[in-house]
């Protein structure tokens, strides 16, 4: 990468790499060249503090002449998060959830902050001296929260997550295997750009699981979670669709899982840099593996989890903040108007209807089962069986998921019940 290109295309290449920086396109045009080049500079210091993945970068803070840095080995957050906690006498402030509120949400700490932090962890802060002092216009920040965050690790506690399987990957040839990875990414881009043509926003990341992908929105709020639902049963009615066309073994058979939870988001090192892309591992993700593992073929399941919502954006007491995956479930169901208009293959979509399934009660109308899945550990978790339907103007409806009377009256568990 040439450093030495600070043109507004050259400096959202380096300020960020994209896809973290779409913002900048805009405002390059009004950034003086000296202030291009300090965003250069920056991220020339940040990489080299960085050291090839020895460090992690926690903090920063904004000075007259550049900026504070609080790095520290990257075995050093795992030792903080450890931390016994300390006695009466001498309590230890180091705690598990006090290093977690540090490597969430915004990284930015004011300079009094900044000391108090560095005094607690014992660790001198960097100074960064840059040829220009910032401005502080918001996308200079967001471009530097994004670099810090590139050279840290960062904690979500409420992120949504889905993870789509091909089933039977393992027994296809090499040649399959890549066509039908190849097919579902077909797939996650089609749904991607059909969501934008409804002005419906989703920012998606993906990593590979092996047999599929875990996805999620890099936005963060009940809008965010919502919207990433309905992103994956727009992925497996294409899916269906694809699949309802092939004769070969191109197009694979997939089953899918949603869960919201924590996590940890971090770049793993490529050659000599951070990866663009970024990696998450956490509860979310550890859910949704014993799920997939139990799921039917051409199953959705949708975990056991209770999404925590922010009380000031949402407008919410503190008893309110809290939404299991029955009444997300609703709010999901309410929201899908956003998407009427929708086309499947050149079809129109009239409505979409997604629910839990459960047994059919005497009154005529349904209960929501609870299933339970024992995973190979012997350990058992909730969830519950969904299904989209997806209903056309003239085509047949494109109907996901699983009835809820083909499922196992009592647990799900291991692999064979997973059709692998």
């Amino acid at each position: 990468m040439d450093f030495d290109d600070l043109s507004p295309s050259g400096i959202h290449r380096i300020a960020g790499y994209s896809p973290y920086l779409d913002q900048l396109a805009g405002y390059a045009n009004e950034m003086s060249l000296r202030q291009r080049s300090n965003l250069v500079q920056l991220e020339r210091a940040l990489n080299d503090y960085w050291a090839l993945g020895q460090n992690s970068i926690l903090s920063w803070t904004p000075l007259d002449d550049g900026l504070l840095v609080l790095v520290v080995p990257h075995y050093a957050i795992a030792d903080y998060m450890s931390a016994m906690p300390g006695t009466d006498d001498e309590p230890n402030q180091i705690t598990a959830r006090f290093i977690a509120e540090l490597i969430s949400d915004e990284r930015q700490l004011t300079l009094s902050q900044m000391q108090k932090v560095a005094k607690l962890l014992q660790v001198e802060p960097n100074q960064i001296h840059l040829r220009e002092a910032l401005t502080g216009h918001p996308v200079e920040t967001l471009i530097i929260e994004k670099m810090i965050r590139r050279y840290g690790i960062n904690y979500v506690e409420s992120r949504a997550v889905t993870l789509f399987d091909i089933v039977g990957f393992a027994l296809l040839t090499p040649f399959e295997q890549m066509t039908q990875l190849n097919s579902l990414s077909y797939s996650l881009n089609s749904a991607h750009a059909k969501m934008l043509e409804q002005d419906v926003s989703i920012n998606f990341a993906r990593c590979t699981s092996g047999d599929g992908f875990y996805i999620w929105n890099r936005d963060n709020g009940l809008e965010a979670n919502v919207n990433l639902y309905h992103f994956m049963h727009i992925v497996l009615a294409d899916n269906a669709i694809a699949r309802s066309k092939s004769t070969s073994k191109v197009v694979p058979r997939l089953r899918a899982c949603f869960h919201v939870g924590s996590c940890y988001e971090f770049h793993q090192a490529e050659g000599l840099n951070p990866t663009i892309h970024d990696f998450i591992v956490g509860d979310v993700t550890i859910e949704l593996a014993r799920m997939i593992d139990a799921a039917m073929p051409g199953q959705i399941l949708v975990g056991d989890f209770v999404a925590e919502l922010d009380p000031v954006k949402a407008d919410l007491t503190q008893s309110q903040i809290h939404l299991d995956a029955k009444a997300f479930m609703e709010r999901a169901q309410g929201n899908l108007a956003q998407l009427s208009g929708l086309e499947l293959s050149g079809e129109r979509v009239s409505a979409i209807k997604c629910y839990l399934t459960g047994e059919r009660l005497e009154s005529g109308d349904f209960n929501i089962r609870k299933l339970i899945i024992r995973d190979k550990h012997g350990l058992t978790r909730n969830a519950y069986n969904a299904k989209v339907n997806i209903y056309r103007d003239v085509a047949n409806p494109i109907l996901l998921g699983i009835e809820d009377k083909k499922l196992p009256l009592e647990e799900f568990g291991g692999r064979g019940a997973a059709g692998r």
